[in-house]
């Protein structure tokens, strides 16, 4: 298999896994992988997926292969919370909602973590389009408050939600409160409620 063959195939899909190589050569040397990931030409995601190291420079794509290497999943917690500016720092890890098992890869792209949730809390993300005629999925901002305050109950008193440094111009302008009331009823959960009134009350809501 010729390298250059194979990245004018592949290169487009931004990332890819061995099914979707095999699904093209079903007679492809899956030591191709070995030797082209130790020569540079490749990256490697995860055990199976892959991608190029030209993807390093394209912004977006770190966030993109979140979306891809643990599915299903959306982006959410504190990346998409720094993402819209709702908390000032920046986020080391890349931190998703999966209906799978919690799970967390590394790789050239950073940290990737992944906070498990019933199938049925699956929603409240938006398909955002980046480079090259993809998409990511990315929580909405009232999505990724409550999904922070349901995955970390040690949010429960007036003093981790000022330490949380939420930003109360994006609160009080930007925030659809109608929204975060909706998607509450959604979760079924009376400590969940609880921490949205301290929110709501430390925030002045």
């Amino acid at each position: 298999m010729n390298y250059l063959e194979f990245k004018n195939r592949m290169f487009e899909l931004g990332s890819f896994n061995t099914h979707q190589v095999y699904a093209w050569k079903p007679d492809f040397d899956r030591n191709n992988f070995f030797r082209w990931v130790k020569k540079g030409l490749l990256l490697r995601l995860r055990q199976g997926y892959y991608t190029f190291p030209e993807y390093k420079s394209k912004p977006d794509f770190t966030l993109f292969f979140a979306n891809r290497i643990y599915r299903p999943s959306y982006i959410s917690l504190h990346t998409a919370l720094a993402f819209y500016g709702i908390i000032p720092e920046a986020v080391v890890q890349i931190t998703s909602v999966t209906s799978l098992k919690t799970a967390s890869f590394q790789n050239d792209f950073g940290e990737y973590q992944y906070k498990s949730v019933r199938e049925e809390l699956m929603f409240g993300y938006d398909i955002k389009p980046i480079a090259n005629g993809h998409t990511l999925q990315l929580a909405l901002p009232e999505k990724a408050l409550l999904d922070l305050l349901y995955l970390y109950p040690f949010y429960n008193t007036e003093q981790e939600m000022e330490d949380l440094r939420l930003d109360e111009d994006f609160l009080l302008d930007e925030l659809d409160l109608q929204l975060l009331e909706y998607y509450l009823l959604k979760f079924k959960s009376k400590a969940l409620q609880k921490r949205v009134k301290l929110l709501k009350n430390t925030y002045v809501l």
